[in-house]
């Protein structure tokens, strides 16, 4: 038997398929996660060794980088398989409970009790692996296993089933034409030796014949029959291999006939790189040219200080110095003491006392100076320490570690009526942000109308208020840290309803059955069980036919105006009929008997009996639409007035939405029904509007009916 290895991929420009996510190098035996990527044995091995220090025995050692024992060459392939398949010996590497961060999508991996021996070997990459190794070291031969020295030849093949490689003259030797042998499976030189038949890793003696589609792998007819998989759909591996090789197929010739769109892509990224260099020199610069603005700001600042200080410092040098020698003055026979002594020797009184008048001016001034001694300067220079806390502060909150990564608006979690509820998810850096800032704006025209932003946000959520009803608006946001603001997430969209939100809760006085039905506390979830008096019922009936609906209506009424709420419905729900009723059509549910035995008792009960696909008339006082088992069903139209779903007006089988809205225009007489998330308008028809009208619900066998959080919230607030 011959396997053709030819390829007409060059094997050289894969390389970095063929790279380990985690030692960076060519995969050595590497494994499946059950998360779909690929591993070496040994990576692998070595993140249970850093998950689960304390799990291992000193045995395990020689698979840290830099022990002594961590440069002995890898297992034989048998006593790899061996390992795989029984989880190791008492000195395993593998813990009881395991679980690492997959290196490709980050996410927890849950080995279970038995560890890698869970995991597959990837036989296919291997053989990629080693096709590769082969065309990087194409002048190196394989040489033949049976030739001995000096007569060492070449190997021309290599034996898949005697794991060895041969050249021509010993592999005629040891495959005789006519033996068992003679139908050996081989191919190109190789030193890749796989094993022929895939085994199952929880079964080590079976062989694996079928494919789990909820676990997407591969498991043999044990994991099926009382497994792990027992209850998981699971199909032929036959049927798996044509349909993931066809879809595999499909993927390639797709990218393929689209090489010219990914070349363009390529030539935008690669003018994207040039762009970041440039733009990243730019920045650069702009920041020296700022900081060098700063340091000759501070400078200047720093010289004209030292400048102040230094005359400041002069000019009380100075008059200290100018008091001291008039201090010294005062000294007898010195100064102006010394002059007064020498005058008092004048004998001509005329003469004395045109000179002493003055004398004695200067002699009082310094008697009265000595008597309140006071410097002539301040020695202190408080009025030159500067605070510069304030400036220190906001040098320091300058942050340059780079801008944060934009958020991301959850789609699950944001909600559109009146008001916004909008929530989102915080970027991966794990780097605290100071706020974030929510925008908005109403879609008119091609561009649009003005953003309009909230006030700073603290948290991942906020509220907008006062939208327009039946608009279409598009959200962003973006995150702030250190002054520093993320770009904008990608713009979301919402469609508000077409009419104000309308607050109720299920009401648990009319008519409200505690036997079948089971309403939460808060009263905005109610949900259809089947109890004794269901089973009482049912083991009256004889014959085939159905239970009758229980009812359940809001507990605040509508007598005028435009209303909208939503909900969603279970989509493992039996059935479940949602509209709105008059009050004396509820009347007439709550109060008439019925009998279950009969399915075709009463025309509205719900039963399947035929008055599902009978007409509505146009004047009855209720309108109710059935979902169930994942679908929604459209009641046939009486007259113009019931509007079909777009496409096939005779398909009235749609797949069930999430969320289900209901408008109802009491005014105009008319009940629209929406797919709450895309507000795309489902079925709408006319409605007797002469009394006061209720949501109404209806649930047979086992449903659940969840009233939005914004419709809930509303009335319990009220």
């Amino acid at each position: 038997v011959r396997l053709d290895s030819s390829d007409n991929v060059p094997i050289k420009n894969i390389e970095r398929e063929l790279i380990c996510p985690i030692c960076k190098e060519l995969f050595t035996h590497p494994l499946i996660l059950p998360c779909q990527h690929s591993v070496c044995h040994k990576c692998v091995r070595e993140l249970l060794m850093l998950n689960h220090d304390d799990s291992f025995d000193a045995g395990s050692e020689s698979s840290l980088p830099g022990s002594p024992r961590s440069r002995v060459p890898s297992p034989s392939m048998e006593r790899l398989d061996r390992l795989v398949r029984s989880g190791g010996s008492r000195g395993s590497v593998t813990p009881r409970v395991t679980t690492i961060p997959c290196p490709g999508c980050q996410h927890d991996i849950d080995l279970g009790e038995r560890g890698i021996s869970m995991l597959f070997r990837n036989f296919t990459l291997e053989s990629i692996v080693e096709r590769y190794r082969q065309a990087a070291r194409a002048a190196v031969a394989i040489m033949c296993n049976i030739c001995k020295p000096p007569n060492l030849q070449e190997a021309t093949k290599s034996c898949m089933d005697c794991k060895a490689s041969y050249c021509n003259e010993c592999f005629k030797l040891h495959h005789p034409w006519g033996t068992p042998k003679a139908q050996h499976e081989y191919v190109g030189p190789t030193t890749n030796f796989r094993p022929k038949v895939l085994m199952c890793p929880e079964h080590e003696m079976e062989k694996v014949n079928m494919y789990c589609e909820v676990c997407k792998r591969p498991v043999c007819h044990l994991c099926k029959l009382g497994g792990s998989h027992a209850n998981h759909k699971v199909t032929s591996m036959s049927s798996a291999y044509k349909i993931l090789k066809e879809k595999l197929a499909k993927s390639i010739h797709y990218l393929i006939s689209k090489e010219d769109q990914v070349r363009t892509q390529i030539t935008e990224l690669e003018l994207l790189i040039s762009q970041t260099e440039e733009n990243g020199q730019l920045a650069e610069r702009q920041a020296n040219e700022h900081f060098e603005r700063l340091l000759e700001t501070l400078q200047e600042r720093r010289s004209e200080m030292l400048r102040s200080i230094e005359q400041s410092r002069n000019r009380r040098m100075e008059q200290l110095k100018s008091q001291v020698e008039e201090y010294q003055g005062m000294l007898e026979n010195s100064g102006l003491v010394g002059y007064a002594q020498e005058v008092l020797k004048e004998t001509d009184q005329s003469c004395f006392v045109q000179t002493a008048k003055q004398l004695h001016v200067r002699i009082q001034k310094a008697t009265d100076s000595l008597r309140t001694f006071h410097p002539a300067a301040d020695t202190c220079f408080d009025e030159f320490v500067l605070d510069t806390s304030r400036e220190e502060t906001l040098l320091k909150e300058m942050c340059f570690g780079g801008v944060p990564d934009p958020p991301l608006i959850d789609l699950s979690q944001s909600k559109v009526y009146n008001e916004a509820s909008i929530s989102w998810r915080l970027a991966d850096d794990h780097l605290p942000t100071d706020h974030h800032v929510l925008e908005y704006r109403r879609l008119i025209g091609p561009n649009g109308g003005f953003w309009r932003a909230t006030d700073r946000v603290y948290g991942s959520n906020t509220l907008v208020h006062d939208l327009e009803p039946d608009t279409l608006y598009s959200f962003r946001v973006r995150s702030c840290r250190n002054s520093m603001f993320s770009p904008y997430s990608p713009e979301v969209t919402f469609h508000t309803p077409p009419a104000p939100v309308f607050g109720f809760l299920f009401s648990d006085k009319c008519g409200f059955s505690t036997e079948r039905l089971v309403l939460n506390k808060r009263r905005d979830a109610v949900e259809s069980v089947a109890g004794t008096a269901f089973l009482l019922a049912a083991e009256r009936v004889q014959t085939g036919s159905y239970i009758s609906l229980d009812y359940i209506i809001g507990d605040t009424g509508i007598s005028q105006g435009r209303h909208y709420w939503a909900f969603k419905v279970d989509p493992h729900s039996y059935m479940v009929k949602v509209g709105v009723a008059s009050d004396t059509k509820i009347i007439e549910w709550f109060h008439n008997p019925r009998d279950t035995s009969s399915p075709r008792y009463d025309h509205d009960s719900g039963h399947d009996s035929g008055s599902e696909d009978a007409s509505y008339e146009v004047s009855q006082p209720f309108i109710l639409l059935t979902l169930g088992m994942g679908k929604l069903f459209i009641p046939k139209a009486s007259s113009s007035t019931a509007n079909p779903p777009a496409g096939d007006p005779g398909n009235r089988v749609l797949p069930m939405p999430q969320r289900l809205g209901v408008c109802l225009d009491y005014d105009s007489s008319r009940v629209f029904f929406y797919d709450a998330d895309t507000m795309r308008c489902i079925y709408e028809r006319q409605v007797d509007c002469s009394g006061t009208m209720f949501p109404a619900f209806g649930l047979m066998g086992s449903g659940k009916v969840q009233l939005e959080e914004f419709i809930a919230a509303k009335r319990l607030t009220f």
